[in-house]
C-alpha cells in the first residue's frame, strides 16, 4: 500500500487499463520497465521491481474478480475489507476501471492456457562492425545485434539481446524461411 499510494492516480490509472487490456489479450504484456521510467521522470522515486510487484498484484486481483464475477461494488467492498491502508486514489481507480472494463475480461480455460507461455511482443536488430578490440588490431568482424522484447505469463515485458556472426545469422533466417513455409501450408 506504500508503493502504491506513490504512484500519481494517472499512472496508476494508467496501469490498471493495461492489466486489462492485457487480461483480455489486446496487448501481449504491460510494460512496467517504461511506464517506471515515466513515473520517474516526473519526479516519483519508485523502483520497476515495485511497479511490476504491483502491476502482479492487480492482474491476480482483476482476473480472480473476473473468475468469480464480481461486479464493481462487491470488488471495492472486498478490497476495502482486505486492505484497509489502499489509498483512497487506487480505490477510485479501481472502481472507474473495472466499472468500465471490468466485464469484458474473458476467463476461458482456452484463454488461460494460452496465457502459460512467454508472448512476443517486439523485435529490434542492427548491423554492426566490430572494428579493433584489446587483442587484435583489426577485427572488421560483422555481427548482428537482436533485441526480442517478450511478454511472461503474468504480462511483464523482458527483453532480451544477443548477438550473431553472419553464418549465424544466415542459419536464423534459414529456419525463420522454413517456418515461413510450413505456414504457408497451413
Amino acid at each position: 500500500a506504500d508503493k502504491i499510494s506513490l504512484i500519481p492516480q494517472d499512472f496508476f490509472a494508467e496501469l490498471c487499463e493495461q492489466i486489462i487490456q492485457h487480461l483480455n489479450h489486446k496487448i501481449p504484456g504491460i510494460n512496467t520497465a517504461e511506464l517506471c521510467q515515466r513515473i520517474q521522470t516526473s519526479g516519483i522515486e519508485i523502483n520497476a521491481g515495485d511497479l511490476a510487484k504491483i502491476a502482479n498484484i492487480f492482474s491476480f486481483l482483476f482476473s480472480t474478480a473476473a473468475r468469480n464475477n464480481l461486479s464493481t461494488e462487491e470488488l471495492v467492498i472486498t478490497l476495502g475489507n482486505a486492505v484497509s491502508t489502499l489509498p483512497k486514489h487506487a480505490l477510485q481507480v479501481i472502481r472507474h476501471v473495472w466499472n468500465e472494463q471490468g466485464k469484458s475480461i474473458s476467463v476461458s480455460e482456452d484463454a488461460r492456457n494460452r496465457a502459460s507461455v512467454g508472448q512476443f511482443v517486439d523485435m529490434k536488430w542492427k548491423l554492426g562492425v566490430a572494428m579493433s578490440s584489446d587483442t587484435c588490431r583489426s577485427l572488421r568482424f560483422p555481427y548482428v545485434a537482436v533485441t526480442l522484447s517478450v511478454a511472461d505469463p503474468s504480462g511483464q515485458v523482458t527483453d532480451k539481446s544477443f548477438e550473431m556472426s553472419i553464418p549465424q545469422f544466415k542459419n536464423f533466417f534459414r529456419q525463420f524461411k522454413e517456418m515461413a513455409a510450413v505456414l504457408e501450408t497451413v
